[in-house]
């Protein structure tokens, strides 16, 4: 085990930056098993994956100083599904854009940050990073999808807006039990690629709300090790099948449900006459953004959807 504390280069000198020294500190762990001294209540927050943990963050009311965003330059960039769920994005906020990927390092040290998260997946050099700031890794390969918005909470001493979020998932999952024969019911998530068809367990907020409210979910899904994805070819396209399937869409990227269909026709032309779900217009087209972010709100939007859809009316069940 090694252990980060910030050191004052030229880069520091240059930005600048809030000395950690000045605040009450503690050390935690992180995912690559360095120990780093962070502050007990950061002010200036840098968040290196938009949708990851800057979406998170801002849900749970963290001081934002800057965050990693699409697009390649200051006018284009935005934080991916922040806008949709929270709200919030970089041209109505005091939140500065510090690069893509990788971040800029720079960008980051002009922000003057006092804590800095970042993930497995960011590119921009650790070492750096830690130069500027006590800086973070968290890897959603070593831990649960959820776990990472827990560990958010705990690093930013928000843990009592993330209760009030949790309280507010478990009753509106149990409002789905009440109204809805839950067990009952076969819902598909499946996602067509040009080509080829994608399955991922459980599909992000809208298989996380499936499971929680104990429905049915095709045997094909099942199989998949739990925060696992696989690829597939036309020929299982019908063990997707279901009473509902849902499908998403990239909002963000200009795409609507008509690139959903194009993509399942390029998997399979005459794809929908395949699917009892879709021959009887019980297959629907949803945004990535909601679909798929890590948001409690977008968790609860996600139920009331299937509240709407399912409950309450008349369905063509699927042949069992």
């Amino acid at each position: 085990m090694t252990r980060a504390i910030p050191a004052f280069g030229l880069l520091i000198a240059l930005a600048a930056p809030i000395a950690v020294a000045a605040q009450d500190t503690r050390i935690i762990t992180d995912d690559t098993g360095t120990e780093v001294e962070i502050p007990i209540d950061p002010q200036r927050i840098v968040a290196l994956h938009d949708s990851v943990l800057t979406v998170p963050l801002l849900e749970l009311g963290a001081n934002l100083a800057g965050s990693h965003g699409r697009g390649e330059s200051e006018g284009e960039a935005y934080i991916r599904s922040s806008l949709s769920i929270t709200g919030i994005d970089f041209d109505n906020s005091d939140i500065e854009w510090v690069g893509n990927l990788p971040a800029d390092v720079e960008r980051i040290a002009a922000v003057e940050p006092d804590l800095i998260l970042t993930t497995q997946w960011q590119t921009a050099d650790v070492d750096q990073l830690r130069a500027i700031a006590p800086t973070v890794v968290l890897d959603y390969t070593q831990r649960g999808e959820w776990e990472i918005y827990d560990w958010l909470a705990e690093l930013t001493g928000t843990t009592d807006q993330l209760e009030l979020m949790k309280r507010r998932y478990a009753d509106q999952i149990a409002l789905i039990r009440e109204v809805i024969d839950t067990e009952s019911i076969m819902v598909s998530t499946v996602q067509a690629n040009p080509g080829e068809l994608f399955a991922y367990n459980p599909y992000g907020n809208i298989g996380k709300v499936l499971v929680d409210a104990g429905f049915q979910r095709p045997a094909i899904i099942e199989a998949i090790p739990e925060g696992d994805s696989k690829t597939f070819t036309a020929e299982v396209l019908p063990e997707f099948d279901g009473d509902f399937i849902f499908a998403t869409y990239r909002s963000t990227a200009g795409d609507g449900p008509d690139d959903v269909r194009a993509n399942f026709d390029s998997v399979l032309p005459g794809w929908c006459e395949q699917l009892h779900a879709c021959r009887e217009d019980q297959m629907y087209f949803v945004s990535r953004s909601l679909g798929a972010t890590r948001s409690y709100y977008a968790l609860g939007a996600v139920s009331y959807m299937l509240l709407s859809v399912i409950g309450g009316q008349d369905f063509t069940p699927m042949p069992r």
